[in-house]
């Protein structure tokens, strides 16, 4: 391992540290957390949702609260599929794929410690969702990787134009 990877291995241990965090906290805090971003993505793109009643923000956040979890399961396994791909000293394919079913892994883990959560629940198709941003994450990456690797070749092998004297 060289220190590139052992600064992935440190970022993606810390990852999982803050996606403990988020899962010990009982159903009510966790409810709390995903209104305020509700109603913070309400002040940011709903026009008129100032104007509304409180009652009225508070029913139009709770509207968008699955979809905002759902979202943030993928997203942060997403980014621990990234940041685990960062620290393996592997190569090609096993390396996505061992980045993926490390996320995957923590993922289901994750689950397994939300049981014993007061007010939170363990599921299968939360699990599902986050090997969903896992592998999500683990494409664009892939994507990415291609369009770079692609632009360098170009670069390397583009005829160098003449001077004339």
């Amino acid at each position: 391992m060289n220190r590139r990877n052992i600064i992935f291995a440190c970022l993606a241990l810390a990852w999982m540290v803050v996606i403990f965090c988020f899962s010990a906290a009982d159903g009510d805090d966790s409810s709390k957390t995903s209104g305020w971003v509700g109603r913070m993505i309400g002040h940011i793109f709903v026009s008129g949702f100032d104007d509304m009643s409180e009652a009225e923000q508070e029913a139009w956040a709770e509207k968008i609260e699955y979809p905002i979890r759902k979202a943030a399961h993928a997203t942060e396994y997403a980014l621990l599929a990234l940041l685990c791909f960062g620290a393996l000293p592997l190569t090609g394919f096993k390396r996505y794929a061992i980045a993926w079913i490390f996320a995957v892994f923590y993922a289901g883990t994750d689950e397994f410690h939300q049981l014993f959560v007061p007010g939170r629940a363990g599921a299968v198709t939360d699990v599902c969702i986050d090997a969903a941003g896992a592998l999500v994450g683990l494409l664009i990456l892939a994507g990415v990787r291609a369009l770079w690797l692609r632009r360098k070749r170009d670069r390397d092998t583009s005829p160098v134009s003449e001077v004339k004297e």
